[in-house]
């Protein structure tokens, strides 16, 4: 398996925020192929404890491989690290109640992903319809599209993918069927809604997001990762997530300011953060993506939890 080039975003800034520690314990809940779970591994030290949540089996694969290459490299300074081949949806249901010193999620599709055209995430090669990160079960996109009513299709287009041509687009779809391949469908829907004066994206864009959003049920993944991530924190324990669209940022935004209300985290970044000028000419991805954190109340909290530089 050749291994894909990743290069993590905004990696400066989830190391400030989790600040961690030697000796503790922190779950990646999105490791992907493994770039931030191997800065905070080297953090952590051997008494240190590290839980790597996935649901794609390849990505996990990648991750186990990047950290046995680690372990060469730290020897006895290198943490526990257990991996966790599921949903982050489901860490509720195996970590135990304030037992993290913090918990880091990067929300949203992966690099790895993205470039294997077979995964059929994107429209720049021809590929099947799949669009799902747990490749072992669920509905594949070529189902949603080929099955889906027209009112359900322009609905799921309009919410997820916040595209105002929804039923244009939906209609062209149904006219069309069945479609088999990304390139099919985004030929599609550029027919049917073709860019507009001022546009920066190709046409299919929007519907393409709607649909893995879809297949992944990810914001309800989301929602369930933000109703249990606190209580898993020790007092003083960290939360560092990062969204990459406007539907993930304000779940995270809304919760974090529900639990700030009611004293259970203190929000550490006033505004999102955003990535550099230099990392967005490095990493294209990094362009999109905002970073809120914030750390669990009660006793134990960490006084420099309010003085990150990064705080705005």
């Amino acid at each position: 398996m050749n291994k894909p080039q990743h290069v993590p975003v905004l990696l400066d800034e989830v190391l400030e925020f989790l600040n961690v520690r030697p000796g503790g314990v922190i779950v990646d809940a999105t490791v992907g192929l493994g770039g931030h779970s191997a800065e905070i591994a080297k953090r952590l030290g051997a008494r240190g404890r590290l839980i790597c949540f996935d649901r794609d089996p390849e990505a996990m694969e990648l991750a186990k491989a990047r950290m046995e290459e680690l372990r060469a490299e730290l020897g006895d300074a290198m943490p526990e690290v257990v991996f966790e081949p599921r949903a982050f949806s489901e860490a509720a249901g195996v970590i135990a109640p304030e037992s993290l010193d913090g918990l880091l999620a990067d929300f949203g599709v992966s690099s790895l992903q993205l470039d294997e055209a077979q995964r059929g995430f994107s429209f720049r090669l021809d590929a099947p319809l799949d669009m799902r990160m747990d490749t072992r079960s669920g509905e594949t996109a070529e189902q949603v599209v080929n099955q889906e009513d027209e009112n359900e299709l322009a609905d799921l287009i309009y919410e997820f993918g916040e595209e105002r041509r929804s039923r244009r687009i939906a209609r062209a779809i149904v006219r069309a069927r069945p479609i088999r391949s990304t390139a099919e469908l985004a030929s599609i829907i550029s027919a049917a809604a073709p860019s507009m004066k001022g546009d920066k994206i190709h046409p299919a864009t929007r519907t393409f997001q709607a649909l893995r959003i879809r297949v992944n049920d990810e914001l309800g993944e989301i929602r369930s990762l933000l109703a249990s991530a606190p209580s898993l924190l020790k007092p003083g324990g960290r939360l560092v997530l990062i969204s990459f669209h406007s539907l993930e940022d304000r779940l995270v935004k809304d919760a974090f300011r529900e639990a700030g209300r009611n004293k259970v985290l203190q929000v550490l970044t006033k505004k999102p953060v955003v990535a550099e000028e230099q990392e967005q000419m490095r990493n294209p991805r990094s362009r999109s993506a905002k970073l809120r954190a914030a750390e669990k109340q009660g006793i134990g909290t960490r006084e420099q939890g309010t003085t990150s530089k990064y705080k705005r």
